[in-house]
């Protein structure tokens, strides 16, 4: 327990400040300094493409730090922590003097922002990774992380709105420097002699995750799933403000999701040990599918009924977080790069995530205006437009992922295992 929080207890500030980031950023900004959302869309596309590309050489960079040594990850980090504070008062809080180049700043912001919080989460993924163990200990590790990362986000979907902005950045900081400092305490991953020698072909490296096709398949399933979950993260205040037209729920509604999720993960635990990891998984995605489909049945004033979907989904979500990365890990070990490449092959996943991120931001927000929706009006073109977009296309998308992940991952495999890979 001492183990698992001391590693985990990061995740808590990166996903305090990771909801800011990706969910209430581009809200703020349209509401707060009436950006059009087409701009908004352009801006957060580039730069999450930006940041989506450098990922990969984020993980190489972890790599090299590894084969170095443990702690120059830490101060690494420490380095990475100071820019993302600094970045996230720049971004919510534009001095009065660039109000006229808003969205250049925002841009820059993000580009900075986003490379200090890549870095950071690269080199906290690769670190659980390389402790290695079998698959049930890596599923618990990454539920640590995972765990401490829901309560985050809670915090992070209240604070906000009872305390404002200002005491959120406040706030964000102390809990940033108290996790970088239990780190320090958490289990130091072994150094295998040849990773010196990998670390030095860097070029290599980096393009080492792709010539592996179990690796290839994971990430396809991954995307597709991702994708079917970034759609609806963009647009969920969206939806409950001019959908259900519920704006005073939506601390409510997204500190029932999340907290359902952390009390979620102990139940999937459970369920690992006997269905395995990717079994467990598709049993989430399935859930995730007949919750979001009752969800595009809601309109005007249904907010009990979306607090229920706020809570089943926020169920599925336990297995999205918790068992994708351990699947990764096992493949790795599967792989023969435990201890050498973790980096590498978080990198290239972490890239898939923020491409997610960017297209359901670049494509959603300037479609949705395209059709006729336009935020803070209940026009039933748009507000059909709105459900549409935010339950019944990713619905699609998640059942293409189940699919994938049973033919490559499940088929084949007893209810009892947990696969390191898919059959070749």
């Amino acid at each position: 327990m001492r183990a698992g929080l001391a590693y985990g207890l990061l995740g808590l500030p990166l996903a305090f400040v990771a909801l800011p980031l990706y969910v209430h950023l581009p809200h703020h900004y349209a509401n707060t300094y009436g950006m059009p959302l087409a701009t908004l869309g352009a801006l957060l596309l580039l730069a999450r493409l930006f940041d989506a590309l450098t990922d990969p050489l984020l993980g190489r960079l972890s790599d090299g730090l590894f084969a170095r040594s443990p702690r120059w990850v830490l101060w690494t980090g420490a380095a990475s922590a100071a820019v993302l504070v600094l970045g996230m008062a720049a971004l919510f809080f534009p001095p009065a003097s660039v109000r006229p180049y808003l969205d250049t700043w925002v841009l820059i912001g993000l580009l900075i922002t986003y490379t200090a919080f890549s870095q950071l989460a690269i080199a906290h993924q690769s670190w659980a990774a390389r402790l290695g163990g079998q698959p049930v200990w890596r599923a618990e590790i990454v539920a640590w992380r995972e765990g401490a990362a829901l309560i985050g986000v809670v915090l992070a979907s209240v604070l906000p709105t009872w305390l404002g902005w200002p005491a959120w950045v406040t706030v964000f900081a102390l809990l940033l420097g108290v996790a970088w400092l239990c780190w320090w305490w958490a289990p130091t991953p072994s150094q295998p002699l040849a990773l010196a020698a990998a670390a030095s072909h860097w070029a290599t490296g980096l393009i080492h995750p792709w010539r592996q096709p179990p690796f290839r398949r994971l990430l396809g399933v991954f995307v597709l799933n991702g994708l079917a979950s970034a759609m609806p993260a963009t647009l969920v205040l969206f939806f409950i403000q001019d959908r259900l037209a519920a704006a005073d729920w939506q601390p409510v509604f997204l500190a029932t999701y999340f907290v359902a999720a952390a009390a979620s993960m102990p139940l999937w635990l459970r369920r690992v040990r006997h269905w395995g990891l990717a079994r467990t998984w598709l049993a989430g995605m399935l859930l995730a599918c007949a919750t979001f489909i009752w969800a595009a049945t809601l309109g005007t004033g249904d907010v009990w009924g979306f607090w229920a979907v706020c809570a089943l989904s926020g169920l599925a979500l336990g297995t999205d977080l918790a068992l994708p990365s351990a699947l990764l890990a096992g493949l790795i070990a599967h792989q023969g790069d435990q201890g050498r490449r973790e980096g590498a092959y978080f990198g290239w996943w972490n890239l898939a995530t923020k491409l997610n991120l960017a297209l359901a931001a670049g494509l959603s927000l300037p479609l949705l205006g395209a059709l006729g929706y336009v935020p803070g009006h209940t026009a039933a073109e748009g507000l059909r437009a709105l459900t549409w977009a935010y339950a019944v296309v990713p619905c699609v998308i998640k059942l293409t992922a189940a699919g994938l992940l049973y033919l490559l991952f499940v088929r084949h495999q007893p209810p009892s295992a947990s696969p390191h890979a898919p059959r070749s």
